[in-house]
């Protein structure tokens, strides 16, 4: 309880930091008065629709894609399993990037349709790559889970290069810029559309905290503890997948944020999934609202996309466990 407590007095620092910063600067007593309603109209306006949509999103994402990883190395027992380099973000990307290509610039975009349809993308990778990975002997093998997941999404990548072809100039760069990884939902209705899921995905994954637990003993030890472990995988594989593929459709592509955040909360906390599963969100949730900030903050008034702050913090710390790894 007490990491649990750091975490989110870490996060609440990062928030007001965040709120402060920017390429026109806001003191912390202007942000406060604004909070208020004591600001003036454009600190309002920069404030309330700007900035703070921007970080609550950032919160938002980096919590439903750390708990996406978190249950997704617990089922497949894999220390290196994430959406991101699964390829289970691709393909919400890919959805989400085929209705972009598709759907006509004179309508507007209907914002909380979009993550039903990366879920989609999203289901049908996660589907495809574990089919992949089954092994007749062993079951599911976690070195061919990540071949197959690298394969996948490499595939999907080339996809969308081809599809990128038929776009006009202005919907290209959008789609450049989202597949890096940048936060480009800066707006509440972009919230509305991503607190519903997490809202009703968080805590019944929290709920099942100990199906997860017998889970990673091994499918013979949960059987004969009398879990239903095919049903038990499914269910929350399906919840992993909605997961990623909602704050894909919001956040972007974004990777590593998965695979970072569950590591960090298990030297916390342990491997209990009682404790680890609401540690991971929070982790995740610091983590990508720290990345978003040095994003805005190392180039101004430029500015990188997240998911670029979050690879640098990321690749390399896959590459580590994927060289102590003995999968």
């Amino acid at each position: 309880m007490l990491v649990m407590t750091l975490l989110g007095l870490l996060i609440v620092a990062v928030f007001m930091i965040s709120m402060n910063s920017g390429y026109i600067r806001l003191s912390p007593i202007e942000v406060f008065k604004t909070l208020f309603g004591g600001g003036t109209p454009k600190q309002s306006l920069i404030l309330f629709e700007f900035r703070l949509p921007r970080i609550v999103i950032s919160v938002l994402v980096g919590a439903g894609l750390a708990v996406s990883g978190c249950i997704l190395q617990g089922i497949t027992r894999n220390s290196l399993a994430d959406p991101g380099i699964l390829g289970i973000n691709a393909g919400a990307g890919l959805m989400v990037v085929l209705f972009i290509a598709f759907y006509p610039n004179n309508q507007a975009v209907p914002v909380f349709f979009l993550p039903m349809l990366a879920m989609l993308g999203a289901g049908t990778a996660a589907a495809l790559i574990f089919l992949l990975s089954i092994d007749k002997h062993r079951g599911i093998s976690p070195k061919r889970m990540i071949l197959s997941g690298i394969a996948i999404a490499a595939g999907i990548s080339a996809a969308m290069i081809v599809l990128t072809i038929r776009l006009d100039p202005n919907d290209y760069q959008f789609v450049a810029v989202w597949l890096a990884g940048s936060i480009w939902g800066s707006n509440w209705k972009f919230v509305m559309a991503l607190l519903p899921w997490l809202a009703v995905l968080l805590p019944f994954i929290f709920y099942k905290a100990r199906s997860l637990n017998v889970l990673t003993l091994g499918d013979p030890l949960a059987i004969s503890l009398g879990s239903k472990v095919g049903a038990e995988r499914f269910v929350l594989l399906s919840c992993s997948v909605a997961l990623a593929g909602a704050c894909v459709a919001i956040g972007g592509g974004i990777s590593f944020v998965g695979l970072v955040g569950p590591h960090l909360a298990r030297q916390l906390v342990g491997s209990k999934h009682q404790y680890l599963l609401p540690a991971s969100a929070l982790a995740g949730g610091l983590l990508l609202i720290i990345a978003d900030l040095l994003a805005r903050m190392i180039l101004q008034p430029s500015e990188i996309p997240t998911g670029i702050v979050v690879a640098i913090i990321g690749a390399p710390y896959f590459l580590y466990l994927l060289a102590k790894s003995k999968a």
